[in-house]
């Protein structure tokens, strides 16, 4: 009796383990389904686009195990770029496998915050869309740190402690509500630096 007890306690977790779709940026996508560690208890979409000057330069989407805080819908708004994030959870074997995300609202919604413009963070910003917060946050791109000021979503920020955003929005994403609650402190903000700190958001997986 205590044998088959020690199975079932063996056995229990791995019967439960979830399998979902995974793709990855870079890799090819395929129909196969992979078992998920233990702490993942969702399967997870991400739909990541990115705009630079009014243009989509990407549109990528990733599938993996999660958990339910990666699910981020929103997006996050330099002026100059701007990164839309739609995510999917779901908790049955290879719900992932489809998803269509919802169409990005680009409408003013009425706020404005401080954003940068070349060497200066004095520039404003309409936001648009869910972005109801003005953020400010610090990246380093190689050994230069860039200072960067826009709008972002309510989601977005709430998320800000999740290590794959920390990636790519900086580890101090200062978030808050109000019209140019974001201050307008000089700041060096190159344009070639801004780009290539956004573009790592298509890692986030």
């Amino acid at each position: 009796m205590h044998l088959l007890l020690i199975f079932g306690i063996t056995l229990l977790p791995q019967a439960f383990t979830l399998s979902c779709y995974q793709c990855e940026v870079g890799t090819t996508c395929t129909d196969q389904l992979i078992n998920c560690p233990a702490l993942s208890n969702q399967c997870v979409v991400h739909k990541v686009t990115t705009y630079a000057g009014g243009s989509k330069m990407t549109d990528i989407e990733v599938k993996s195990c999660g958990v339910v805080e990666q699910c981020v819908n929103g997006s996050i708004n330099f002026g100059i770029s701007r990164v839309t994030l739609a995510s999917k959870c779901c908790n049955s074997d290879g719900c992932n496998k489809k998803f269509t995300p919802a169409a990005s609202n680009g409408n003013p919604n009425g706020l404005k915050c401080f954003t940068c413009n070349g060497e200066n963070c004095d520039a404003t910003l309409q936001c648009i869309g869910s972005e109801d917060h003005c953020v400010s946050t610090e990246v380093t791109v190689g050994s230069v740190k860039t200072a960067l000021k826009g709008c972002a979503s309510r989601q977005v920020c709430e998320a800000k402690d999740v290590d794959e955003l920390q990636d790519a929005l900086g580890n101090t994403l200062d978030c808050c509500q109000g019209n140019l609650c974001n201050g307008a402190r000089s700041r060096s903000a190159g344009l070639l630096l801004l780009l290539a700190s956004l573009s790592s958001l298509i890692t986030f997986t």
